[in-house]
């Protein structure tokens, strides 16, 4: 299942994502949980679209984000904005997986915009939990969601190039 996309709200699809992608059936839920009810926090009186997102650190924290919208349309932030830079700011440098939550079936990806936000802090290995309105869920991992990306790598390191 390493290159498979899942899409179900079967049990035993649960457990076979939490084992491919080294989660524990509690994290696999709290993901769920919490990106489901950071919904509830988004400010979206224009599009009405509301969006939850919850990362879920390498030691094991969870830190979660909702989409802001702006009367100037393109001032909004998406959910995984709001929550990665909520996570950078309060330290944490290493992701393990990104659920996000939406009201539609099937469930909805991140946009190019976040995919490629999320490309600078996670590895391309990284699973990306996308849940409905009715808890199924599909996952991909980052490099399905963003092929042939660039990352901070691709970079030549600050203080190389000439001033």
């Amino acid at each position: 299942m390493s290159t498979a996309i899942l899409q179900s709200n079967n049990p035993t699809d649960v457990s076979s994502a939490c084992s491919t992608y080294s989660l524990t059936t509690l994290q696999f839920e709290t993901l769920h949980t919490r990106s489901a009810a950071a919904k509830a926090t988004a400010y979206c009186p224009y599009s009405r679209f509301h969006v939850g997102a919850s990362i879920l650190t390498e030691d094991g924290a969870f830190i979660d984000g909702a989409n802001v919208e702006n009367a100037s349309f393109p001032v909004g932030t998406c959910a995984e904005r709001v929550a990665f830079g909520k996570a950078i700011t309060e330290g944490h440098k290493k992701f393990k997986a990104v659920g996000v939550a939406t009201d539609i079936s099937p469930p909805a990806s991140p946009c190019g915009m976040c995919r490629q936000f999320i490309r600078e802090f996670c590895e391309l290995q990284t699973p990306i939990f996308m849940f409905d309105k009715d808890g199924a869920f599909v996952v991909m991992k980052l490099e399905q969601l963003l092929p042939l990306s660039f990352g901070p790598e691709a970079l030549p390191p600050p203080g190389s190039l000439p001033a």
